[in-house]
C-alpha cells in the first residue's frame, strides 16, 4: 500500500472511530504529509518499505530544520501512532517505529495574567460596553466568559444559545474527544451575558441574512471564528502594562492558576477544565508556586 493511502485512511480512522477534534487531525495529518514526502525523496513509497531507520532519519533532519523540540516531539508522536495502527491492521508485518525515541521537551510555565491587570482590562470592557455599543458589548461577555470558565476557544467559538443556562449560571461545552462537561461562572460574566444577550447579540444577528443560534457573533452577524477570537485576546492583552500579545489560552491559564490561588481543589480545576489527566492540570500548582516565591522574596527582608 502506498504511504500517502495509509496515512489518508488513518486520518479517517483517528477523525471517525477515535473521534480526534479537527485540530488534533490536522496535526497528524500535516506530520503525516511531511513524513511521506520526506519518505517519497528517498525512493520509498510503500508502506512495506518504511523501516526504523527512514523514521529516526526524518526526525533528525526535521530537527536540523529549526524546529521545536515540542514539534519533533508531537512528530514523533504522530508517526508512532500511524506504525502502530498500520501493524494493528496488517498493512505491514510489524511496528517498525515501537523504538522510536521522542526527543525531551522542556516544560515552560504558563503565562498568566495578574489579578490587578484582569481587573482593569475587565473594568475597561464594561465601560466600553456601557453605551450600548453591540461589539463592546459582545467584548466584554466574550472575555468575561473566558475568564470566569478557562474554557478553550473552540469550545468557547461552538457554543450556542441553549448552552447557557443563566438561571443556574453554567454553560454546557463540548470538550476534546467529544466530552461534554457544564462549567459554572460568576455575577459578573452573568451580568455582561445578560447585556449582550439582550442588547449586543440582537444588533448582531440582522446583519446576517442566514440566521445562527451561535452566542458570539461577529461584525458581520456571523459565528465568531478562533481567529477572531484570538486576535481580539491578543490586542487586549498587549494594551495592557507589561503585557504582550497572547491569546486566548493565556486566559484559560490565568483562571486556573487564580483558582489555585484561591485555594480551589486540583481535582475540582481539572474538571472545569476538562483535562483527561490530573498530571495536566498540575502545572498550574507550579505557576501558583513560583508566584509565591516571588511575592516572598519581595517582601521578606532575609529573601
Amino acid at each position: 500500500m502506498k504511504i500517502s493511502t495509509a496515512t489518508a485512511r488513518y486520518i479517517d480512522y483517528i477523525a471517525v472511530e477515535r473521534q480526534y477534534s479537527p485540530s488534533t487531525c490536522r496535526a497528524y495529518e500535516s506530520d503525516l504529509s511531511a513524513f511521506t514526502a520526506f519518505a517519497v525523496e528517498r525512493d520509498v513509497d510503500d508502506v512495506a518499505h518504511v523501516d526504523l531507520e527512514l523514521f529516526r532519519n526524518w526526525l533528525w533532519s526535521s530537527s536540523q530544520s529549526g524546529l521545536s523540540a515540542t514539534t519533533l516531539a508531537r512528530r514523533s508522536s504522530s508517526v508512532r501512532s500511524w506504525s502502530a495502527w498500520l501493524a494493528q491492521n496488517g498493512y505491514v508485518d510489524i511496528d517498525r517505529a515501537v523504538r522510536l525515541r521522542s526527543p525531551k521537551t522542556g516544560r515552560s510555565l504558563p503565562h498568566v495574567v495578574q489579578r490587578t491587570q484582569m481587573d482593569v482590562m475587565l473594568a475597561s470592557l464594561a465601560e466600553s460596553a456601557a453605551n450600548g455599543d453591540p461589539v463592546a458589548l459582545r467584548n466584554s461577555a466574550l472575555i468575561e466568559v473566558l475568564y470566569a470558565t478557562g474554557i478553550r476557544v473552540s469550545e468557547l467559538c461552538g457554543l450556542n444559545q441553549d448552552d447557557i443556562d443563566l438561571d443556574r449560571l453554567t454553560v454546557r461545552v463540548l470538550g476534546k474527544g467529544s466530552k461534554e462537561r457544564v462549567v459554572p461562572f460568576g455575577v459578573p460574566a452573568h451580568s455582561a451575558l445578560v447585556d449582550y444577550l439582550r442588547q449586543g447579540r440582537p444588533a448582531l444577528s440582522t446583519r446576517q441574512e442566514q440566521s445562527t443560534d451561535a452566542v458570539f457573533l461577529g461584525v458581520k452577524g456571523a459565528r465568531m471564528g478562533p481567529r477572531s477570537v484570538y486576535s481580539l485576546v491578543s490586542r487586549l492583552l498587549a494594551a495592557l502594562p507589561g503585557g504582550s500579545a497572547q491569546g486566548p489560552h493565556t486566559l484559560r491559564h490565568t483562571a486556573a492558576t487564580h483558582l489555585l490561588d484561591g485555594g480551589a481543589d486540583l481535582r475540582a480545576v481539572q474538571e472545569l477544565l476538562g483535562h483527561s489527566s490530573l498530571g495536566t492540570t498540575q502545572i498550574y500548582t507550579h505557576v501558583s508556586a513560583e508566584r509565591l516565591k516571588e511575592s516572598y522574596r519581595g517582601a521578606h527582608p532575609r529573601a
